[in-house]
């Protein structure tokens, strides 16, 4: 048994944890409420760190996406990694102790699409998060072992956490099929934006623009991996991609900031025969406005991104082979008890924040930091 094992093997859990829990618009609330107990096949996990999504903000903002709407108080939040403490009768996959990052998606296994490969598309998926699914804002929560997967020796917790949204950059860089010295554009330069732009670098994009209101993201995303940043409200971005790439556009555009605009700009920055991969949420008003004629004289394809599948074997191979940082993009952590500051600076873009950690323990070296 490892050292952590004893340790975990030792010590008397709780009852009761607490839990940030989304009210309605704006109205988040720290209550106390029961621990989980893990059953047959799952696993208790002590939170270490997750990090604010986009979508977390969404339902934060507009009180929901589409048709999925906060109508009962609901825990956010749904890019974790944490400890297992407990595991239920015929865990074989994991043991008390191990840092794991944690698969958000419960498909169903059985439905057509997961039977065809896409569980990503599963109509009866439960995912962290999403009403009526309880997220893991929160100190501890349960989970099926086989969403666990345990961290290398070295990965931290942060990291861990972030391998969802580089999930996410991972399945939408493959939608684009992406060959050797293509050019790329990327519309947006918050987390998912840039982590596309490190992907498609990874995956060997010759040249990466990208388009950014805020001046301290566009700084980061020119330290970060792009060549070049745009800003889309100072500057004719279409004109200027155009100017860079000679009147003939770029291969692939992906749209990952959810504004109205995007779309079509991506759909205007492309070649003729290019790809335009929507990644971005819509804000506001739940439309997708793109020209028709743009894209039908074109001929361009394009596809829509739903989660991912299959990745994080990939993204922990990358981030232990220093392909891309992780660590860098948290540039903001708070506790749990100061979630709702951490919703506030991230819907309204304050202090530079590109990905805000909601962080569990202060010191996980220790083998007792996180109980």
């Amino acid at each position: 048994m490892s050292p952590l094992a004893d340790v975990f093997e030792r010590i008397e859990l709780p009852e009761r944890m607490k839990a940030a829990r989304l009210y309605g618009i704006r109205d988040i609330h720290l209550d106390t409420v029961p621990i989980p107990q893990p059953g047959p096949g799952e696993v208790l996990l002590k939170m270490a760190a997750v990090g604010v999504c986009g979508s977390d903000v969404h339902y934060y903002l507009d009180g929901g996406i589409g048709d999925a709407m906060v109508t009962d108080p609901i825990v956010m939040g749904h890019e974790p990694s944490g400890r297992v403490v407990e595991v239920g009768d015929g865990v074989k996959q994991v043991s008390r102790g191990q840092l794991v990052a944690i698969e958000p998606a419960m498909p169903c296994g059985t439905c057509e699409l997961c039977l065809t490969g896409h569980p990503n598309l599963c109509p009866h998926v439960r995912f962290l998060g999403t009403p009526p699914i309880d997220g893991v804002f929160s100190e501890y929560a349960v989970m099926p072992a086989e969403n666990c997967l345990p961290l290398p020796d070295g990965m931290t917790p942060i990291e861990g956490a972030l391998l969802e949204p580089l999930g996410v950059a991972i399945h939408t860089v493959d939608l684009s099929h992406l060959r050797v010295g293509q050019s790329v554009v990327v519309l947006g330069a918050g987390p998912i934006g840039l982590l596309i732009a490190a992907v498609a670098r990874a995956a060997g994009a010759g040249q990466i623009i990208m388009t950014e209101p805020i001046p301290e993201r566009s700084a980061f995303a020119l330290d970060y991996v792009a060549d070049v940043v745009l800003h889309p409200y100072e500057q004719d971005v279409v004109k200027e991609v155009m100017k860079i790439t000679r009147g003939r556009g770029v291969d692939i555009a992906f749209e990952a900031a959810g504004a109205p605009e995007t779309p079509q700009q991506g759909a205007e920055m492309l070649r003729p025969g290019g790809t335009l991969v929507l990644c971005g949420i819509p804000q506001g008003e739940d439309k997708l406005v793109l020209t028709a004629s743009t894209a039908r004289r074109k001929g361009l394809t394009i596809k829509m991104v739903r989660r991912m599948k299959f990745v994080y074997a990939r993204g922990i191979r990358m981030v232990q082979r220093k392909q891309l940082d992780l660590q860098s993009l948290a540039t903001h952590t708070f506790s749990l008890t100061q979630t709702p500051q951490a919703f506030e600076i991230v819907s309204t873009y304050q202090d530079g924040v590109i990905r805000a950690m909601i962080v569990m323990a202060s010191n996980e070296s220790s083998q007792g930091a996180l109980l």
